[in-house]
């Protein structure tokens, strides 16, 4: 997931979701029932659109995570309709429909840089390198609002070990389809393109980082980063990188694209911080999608298993 528009309000602050997109599909309703003679019943869908709008193909034998939270997940109809997906637009209700018609098939994924198998994998291959797994992970954006989702997917440390990195390999890159034609939002400079994220190798290795194919039981939504997009669970949602087509290792900290947009606000590590406030927004609280009301933001979003890559930091300095 990416993240605020710069010099924007944050989303939070503004109209919760849920009331927003009622509000402004029913005005979209009524203006078509006044034009095109759209009924009362069609007016009702545009208010509460099937789940089946946006649903995939189901994945066969998802196995639970131990790592599960028990929150109450995020509906479906939110996560599929809400979006930070700047390659398709800067607006979080346009990426669903802009999305539609997004071409996942074929897909490969380059394996590059410091590493013993280069290779390029079929996204489909990937998929069965390792019995699926269901991650209900807690999710949240820099922005301040969050998601309860149960992704599906493996560690990418399954991948990892079997491409074999170099000794001298310490750092992962991830970088997005760049596909202007089916994105329109790469037409513009509102970022550089392609969209770029980087981990640290023991933060890409941790069992908590998921290489994610699916959700609901389904694979991936397009406007939710089909067909293949990392899920860093403990970190803002930018650092999630959607529908990469490389992963390359180094031995130099990449430049993520948000460092490079704005690193006074945007660093490489991005981990979820209370404490630690957005220059232009507290990061105390957070409101979930479908909630009125906020909570209290969990240092590392509640993922304690992470401290330990962190000891000795300053997260501050490296926020």
């Amino acid at each position: 997931m990416l993240i605020g528009k710069p010099g924007g309000i944050p989303s939070s602050e503004i109209t919760p979701k849920s009331v927003f997109l009622n509000r402004r599909k029913f005005l979209a309703g009524v203006g078509l029932a006044a034009v095109g003679g759209v009924g009362l019943r069609d007016i009702g869908d545009l208010l509460n659109p099937p789940l089946t709008a946006y649903a995939n193909a189901k994945i066969d034998g998802i196995q639970k995570s131990s790592f599960n939270t028990t929150e109450a997940q995020t509906p479906y109809k939110d996560v599929t309709n809400y979006n930070n997906f700047y390659e398709f637009s800067t607006d979080k209700y346009e990426p669903a429909g802009l999305a539609k018609d997004f071409k996942t098939r074929p897909w490969t994924l380059k394996i590059e840089g410091d590493v013993k198998q280069k290779q390029v994998l079929d996204v489909d291959a990937i998929m069965k390198m390792a019995a699926p797994e269901e991650r209900i992970y807690r999710h949240r954006c820099v922005e301040g609002w969050s998601i309860v989702v149960p992704w599906v997917g493996f560690s990418l440390s399954e991948l990892i070990k079997r491409v074999d990195p170099l000794p001298k390999a310490k750092f992962v890159e991830f970088t997005t389809i760049y596909d202007p034609k089916q994105m329109p939002g790469q037409r513009s400079n509102v970022l550089q393109w392609p969209y770029v994220e980087g981990l640290r190798m023991d933060e890409a290795m941790h069992p908590l980082c998921l290489l994610c194919f699916g959700m609901y039981g389904e694979v991936l939504p397009n406007q939710d980063g089909a067909p293949l997009r990392i899920v860093v669970p403990w970190k803002y949602g930018f650092k999630s990188a959607k529908s990469i087509v490389r992963i390359r290792f180094t031995g130099s900290q990449p430049l993520n694209t948000w460092q490079q947009s704005n690193s006074h606000e945007y660093g490489f590590y991005s981990n979820v911080n209370p404490t630690v406030d957005h220059p232009r927004w507290s990061q105390a609280k957070e409101r979930r999608l479908g909630e009125f009301f906020k909570r209290s933001t969990l240092m590392f979003n509640g993922y304690d298993q992470v401290a330990s890559l962190y000891a000795g930091m300053d997260l501050r300095k490296n926020f």
